[in-house]
């Protein structure tokens, strides 16, 4: 039987930016990972650790300034050679769905959020005449949460929140293949996060083909959605494992990672000592290595992403007895 392609495949994606004088700045090196229909894959990690500029390097949204190698396979384009007319005219909003990090700055301000919906709504799906495009954009902010009498709002006068919730909305119209989701629970109380992660979920259909990455640093988030979680720090992958390993047993192997887990309020709140290195001045080998009680003499060396960790030390399984402690 032939294995169902990935909806999205990302081969050695590296990320540099060039700054003045000269000097290179790797914000993303060599990322590798799929994502399968019908799968959604959390992409997690503290601030500043390179997940958006990955999101931006798969829209072909990065500054000037950027140098990006690797590939990126959307079905049979490579979103890394593709042009800017490609990406603008196919692949934005047709074949990858974006739930943006700062809605404010992707949602028009002389427009309504009405009128934005209805005008995505026939461009993405060809409905047409005002009393169609009406209730379609009521449902497409039903989609997302947002309350409809909200709709003849300007983007200026929503919360946060609300401007985030449609954002969403703008989002989910086109059904698109890839829905590229990038801290979409900012600035949402927790009942709303649930809300506005289940239907990034239920987005995802093996059937049709759709598939979600989501990118975020909330845990919890990643916890109810994810079928796989990829943990990213200071530019690489250092861990990819399924969601219910992550989060269950044996658990996360690298000791970044089990340091995420065990900073969560409901766990042992274990902080992480240190701070994150900048990306500008990485340390030779590891680059968590100066915050990890594990490093050796080994850790020296960059470790490759070998079964499921980058790590030469990873941590012990845990049992259940472990997780219920």
């Amino acid at each position: 039987m032939t294995a169902t392609p990935p909806v999205l495949s990302v081969r050695g994606l590296t990320v540099r930016f060039l700054l003045p004088g000269g000097r290179r700045v790797a914000a993303v090196t060599d990322a590798h990972f799929d994502v399968a229909p019908g799968e959604c894959l959390a992409l997690v990690g503290e601030s500043g650790c390179g997940k958006s500029v990955l999101a931006s390097a798969l829209l072909g949204l990065l500054p000037a300034n950027a140098r990006t190698t690797g590939h990126a396979h959307l079905g049979d384009l490579d979103l890394l050679a593709a042009d800017e007319r490609t990406l603008a005219r196919t692949v934005r909003g047709r074949r990858i769905g974006l739930v943006p990090q700062s809605p404010a700055a992707h949602l028009t301000p002389v427009r309504t959020i009405r009128a934005q919906t209805e005008e995505t709504v026939a461009e993405l799906t060809g409905v047409r005449g005002r009393a169609a495009l009406r209730t379609a954009a009521e449902q497409a902010a039903a989609r997302a949460a947002f309350p409809a009498d909200h709709l003849d709002r300007y983007p200026h006068e929503l919360s946060g929140g609300l401007a985030q919730r449609a954002a969403t909305a703008l989002a989910l119209i086109g059904d698109a293949p890839l829905l590229l989701a990038d801290e979409p629970t900012t600035g949402l109380d927790r009942d709303l996060v649930d809300r506005t992660v289940d239907e990034l979920r239920r987005h995802v259909d093996a059937e049709q083909g759709r598939a979600l990455l989501i990118i975020t640093h909330d845990l919890a988030a990643a916890a109810r959605v994810a079928d796989r979680v990829a943990v990213m720090y200071a530019g690489r992958i250092v861990e990819l494992t399924p969601a219910d390993t992550f989060f269950g047993t044996p658990g996360p192997r690298h000791p970044y990672s089990r340091g995420l887990l065990d900073a969560l309020p409901d766990r042992a709140f274990t902080p992480i000592p240190g701070l994150p290195p900048e990306l500008g001045s990485l340390p030779d080998g590891c680059a968590f290595a100066p915050r990890c009680d594990r490093a050796t003499d080994a850790c020296a060396t960059v470790p490759d992403l070998t079964a499921s960790v980058a790590c030469h030390h990873p941590v012990p399984a845990r049992t259940p007895e472990d997780v219920r402690a």
